[in-house]
């Protein structure tokens, strides 16, 4: 197919009627381009932005907990044992964890208060790499200390050294009527996981503390798992429960953020099917850039089928044409989105320093930058669709010109 490769391949250098035909098809090839490189790079943004998300919820959450069915876990030691013991459970760490208020000046804010053995609790979570100010180790048994999330600490307006007034939402009966239940907390840390749920609704306290504050004695909440699979984590946390005879409630981190993911997920299905349109409209230029050239070659096609070509060889010569369109054009549109994609970051900074506008306000995107993360995959599957829509593009054009009849072709020559 020799003849057939270099006639294809010179038709879309075409210079005759200056050179409209070739101007069509690279046309074709930068909007094949574009919309594989927009649809990678959407993907990976989405990918990241996955990723970036789930990374940064470990941060600060267990990847499973188990706790008593009336929010007590009186026996924990011994369900700590057989939790450690369990294969796939890297570390199981105690903790209390209830709402309360918050209070500074005239500000009052409500809260997630956690109560953690600073100790342990590194074996469990990453929340000791998100500390920005102080760290765990400032949590002593007695010492009555709070780490904030930064955004909680910005919205009571106080920083490391200040008092914060804390209101637990159990009372003390007294004469004169129920009485709240409060305590002054020094500010000895504030931490940052980039997700504004965490940063404004979160607090940590010492475990021993906090048992005092809720007067729990030696009682806790619950156990917080760290597993070697994370995915894994809704199987073996209802192992691990059956295994300590049942009656505990369970949770993991799948489900806790259960809505998260799936919105992420379907907006991704959605978002593919979407700009694969594009992709699409791109790829059926094709069809109008080659019907051009054989209206344009009808003479050389019949001189093709006068010398002994035949249907099959002039078939052959169009659908090179647009095979060569559509792979010069998914590859540069691959090319194109995998360094937009890993550049993304940079590149929406630089926009919003420009225009002075924060496109990701992490009250609303949960985080203020745009990960991205190229999947190999999705490389693949958009570039094999973007070619496999292109190589159907051709069929009929090059149908067309295989049909040329020397005689009709030659007519006004």
């Amino acid at each position: 197919m020799a003849y057939e490769w270099r006639i294809g391949t010179r038709y879309l250098r075409s210079t005759h009627r200056r050179g409209f035909v070739s101007f069509v098809a690279l046309m074709s090839v930068i909007g094949l381009a574009l919309g594989v490189a927009v649809l990678i790079v959407v993907l990976s943004v989405m990918n990241g932005f996955e990723r970036e998300l789930r990374t940064r919820i470990l941060s600060v959450t267990a990847h499973a907990t188990l706790s008593g069915l009336d929010g007590a876990l009186p026996d924990w030691r011994a369900a700590r044992e057989v939790a450690q013991q369990t294969p796939g459970v890297v570390a199981a760490v105690p903790y209390i964890e209830s709402r309360g208020l918050f209070a500074h000046a005239s500000r009052v804010v409500g809260a997630q208060i956690r109560g953690i053995d600073p100790h342990q609790e590194t074996r469990a979570v990453g929340i000791a790499d998100r500390i920005e100010q102080g760290s765990l180790a400032d949590l002593t048994d007695g010492g009555y200390q709070v780490i904030l999330g930064s955004a909680l600490a910005n919205e009571l307006g106080v920083k490391v050294g200040d008092n914060v007034i804390f209101i637990a939402p159990e009372g003390t009966a007294t004469p004169t009527g129920i009485v709240p239940r409060m305590r002054r907390l020094r500010v000895t840390g504030l931490f940052t996981s980039g997700m504004y749920e965490f940063d404004r609704g979160l607090a940590l306290v010492h475990l021993a503390d906090a048992a005092r504050l809720y007067r729990m004695g030696d009682q806790v909440s619950g156990l917080r798992l760290a597993l070697a699979d994370p995915w894994g984590a809704p199987k073996l946390v209802r192992k691990l429960a059956e295994a300590l005879g049942g009656g505990f409630y369970v949770s993991d981190w799948t489900r806790n953020h259960a809505n998260f993911f799936r919105s992420i997920e379907l907006t991704k299905s959605m978002l593919f099917l979407i700009l694969l349109l594009i992709v699409a409209v791109a790829a059926f230029n094709i069809v109008a850039t080659l019907v051009m050239i054989v209206k344009e070659k009808q003479s050389d096609i019949a001189i093709l089928r006068t010398l002994g070509a035949g249907p099959l060889n002039v078939l052959a010569t169009f659908v090179i044409q647009g095979a060569l369109i559509g792979l010069i054009g998914t590859v540069l549109g691959a090319v194109l989105g995998v360094l937009l994609a890993n550049n993304i970051e940079a590149i929406v900074r630089l926009i919003e320093r420009v225009v002075g506008v924060q496109f990701l306000d992490p009250k609303v995107y949960l985080m203020s930058d745009l990960p991205a993360w190229v999947e190999p995959t999705d490389v693949i599957r958009i570039c094999g669709i973007a070619f496999a829509l292109c190589a159907v593009a051709t069929v009929y054009p090059a149908w067309r010109a295989s049909r040329t009849q020397p005689a009709e072709g030659l007519r006004h020559d």
